[in-house]
């Protein structure tokens, strides 16, 4: 049974990262003030194309390794990327973005990717 929630709760972050990734590429204001820190009218675009390609490739990097490498190196890179939702976290906070953005959505989603590790680890 753990087997099905360790690869089934990464499967599901990862697919998100994408989506949030995409989103960025297609609604990239939208997705800005998802993100919690709206974009300004008058800038720069190219800023928010680099967090969706972030997004995108941190995604798709969690895909292939749950494809095609074991649980340990799925584990092991969801560990080392808990930091961009926690970088989020500050992000948010010193950009002016409320803390509940920072912490409902970024906190939030380091914790359930370090649980995701931590499920992966215990395979």
């Amino acid at each position: 049974m753990l087997i099905p929630l360790a690869y089934g709760l990464a499967v599901v972050l990862d697919l998100f990262v994408v989506f949030i990734g995409l989103r960025f590429f297609f609604q990239p204001r939208a997705a800005a003030a998802g993100y919690g820190v709206p974009a300004k009218p008058d800038g720069d675009s190219a800023y928010l194309t680099v967090k969706g390609l972030r997004d995108l490739v941190s995604g798709l990097l969690g895909l292939a390794l749950l494809a095609f490498s074991d649980a340990a190196a799925a584990a092991w890179f969801m560990l080392a990327i808990s930091l961009t939702p926690l970088g989020d976290t500050v992000i948010v906070l010193r950009n002016g973005g409320t803390k509940a953005a920072a912490f409902g959505i970024h906190a939030a989603t380091a914790a359930v990717v370090l649980v995701s590790a931590a499920l992966l680890f215990a395979v």
